[in-house]
């Protein structure tokens, strides 16, 4: 494992009520119900705020890697992600495909964007040997 030297940010949530309950940050900029996956309950829930935080930071890091090659990217750049709770032997379990697309970006230059990308991400990072992990270039 790798230690953190220097924190650049920290982000804190207060819960209460579990997947049935509502998160908050400690500046109030996050404020949501949360609902169990496949309820009629409003809110959202833990794998969709899993998603959008890992496809938010992905995308900064094809960002990066883009800038390393001095490459231009589209500003339609997009990535599509889908986190999968399911079970097994073990319990619960977490799975998740990173659908990117980068319109006008060649196959081979996207592809190495993204291997980077997943390389320097640091939800990728954390989820490395952890969760199967799919990345696709649509």
């Amino acid at each position: 494992m790798t230690a953190i030297e220097k924190v650049l940010y920290t982000g804190k949530t207060h819960t209460t009520g579990g997947r049935d309950g509502a998160s908050r940050s400690n500046d109030g900029r996050l404020d949501v119900k949360l609902s169990s996956p496949g309820s009629s309950r409003p809110g959202t829930n833990p794998e969709q705020l899993f998603a959008a935080g890992w496809s938010a930071c992905f995308i900064g890091a094809i960002g990066k890697a883009a800038s390393e090659r001095k490459v231009t990217l589209p500003a339609d750049l997009a990535v599509d992600a889908e986190v999968d709770l399911g079970n097994g032997a073990g319990g619960y379990f977490l799975g998740a495909r990173l659908n990117v697309s980068m319109p006008g970006i060649d196959r081979d230059t996207a592809q190495a964007l993204v291997d980077r990308a997943h390389q320097t991400c640091p939800y990728s990072k954390a989820t490395r040997g952890n969760i199967e992990v799919a990345i696709n270039i649509v």
